[in-house]
């Protein structure tokens, strides 16, 4: 051995739910360097497995060193057409990169980097645009100091005193149901129109009725309260945007957590 280097990788995989395209970054940062390691620089490229292709690779020769660190930047296009509409598919972009020093006759063997898997589609109701979104398990959040203080009390009720799933912190997951006349069903025997409704007041029914979880679908257990009838409104609002942002689709699983 006549020299060594250690460094860190920080990767940064980032998306968005209305473009089909996602990017991926790594840095490379060198912590410290002895004998002929001293003095390298690092370069490489992006490439693409899956429903994808590298739209562009930039990770040019770069010095490494105190102070000094190696950047390579990836674009990736999904090869999921917009029509016909319901199609989706996983890419998954890797970083390479490989030393070189003047004092060495080769480079290194590239070393390598993924992101993770992304799933790509035209399949979310509501738009036509393709987007992309990154692998995990998103979670809505209601503020019982929030806009609908009404709304996240029933849900906490619900959650902590009925036991009723989407809770936080667990596994029990709410899934998402597009089915329209399902969903009409769930909201029908969770708030049938028979239920008064004081002035100013709406049903609310948990879990929600674009839900597999819900009254009908569910298998029977729900809650319902009459709340306010703004508030019941804009929780829905809040509920369709946040299936939007995170293109959400049929049978994805995700939790609601109640803030203070």
């Amino acid at each position: 051995m006549t020299g060594t280097m250690s460094y860190v990788v920080i990767p940064y995989a980032y998306s968005d739910y209305g473009i089909a395209r996602w990017a991926y970054q790594v840095e490379l940062l060198q912590t410290s360097a002895t004998g002929d390691a001293t003095g390298s620089s690092a370069g490489g490229k992006g490439t693409c497995a899956g429903k994808c292709k590298v739209n562009d690779s930039k990770f040019p020769s770069q010095k490494m060193g105190q102070g000094k660190e190696a950047v390579g930047q990836f674009f990736f296009d999904t090869t999921i057409k917009a029509r016909p509409k319901g199609a989706m598919g996983n890419g998954q972009g890797t970083a390479h990169w490989h030393f070189t020093n003047p004092k060495w006759a080769a480079p290194t063997n590239d070393i390598t980097l993924n992101t993770p898997v992304v799933r790509c589609d035209n399949a979310l109701p509501g738009t036509s645009r393709i987007g992309c979104v990154m692998p995990y398990i998103p979670e809505l959040v209601y503020s019982k100091r929030g806009e609908y203080p009404e709304l996240a009390k029933h849900i906490e009720y619900a959650q902590n005193t009925k036991h009723l799933p989407g809770k936080h912190g667990t596994t029990k997951y709410l899934t998402r149901l597009t089915d329209k006349a399902k969903i009409k069903s769930n909201r029908s025997k969770a708030c049938p129109s028979s239920r008064h409704r004081p002035a100013g007041k709406e049903c609310d029914e948990y879990p929600f009725a674009s839900t597999w979880q819900g009254a009908s679908t569910g298998g029977g257990k729900f809650d319902w309260r009459m709340i306010a009838k703004t508030q019941n409104q804009g929780g829905g609002k809040a509920l369709a945007n946040f299936y939007l942002y995170n293109r959400i689709l049929e049978k994805d699983r995700f939790l609601v957590w109640i803030k203070n």
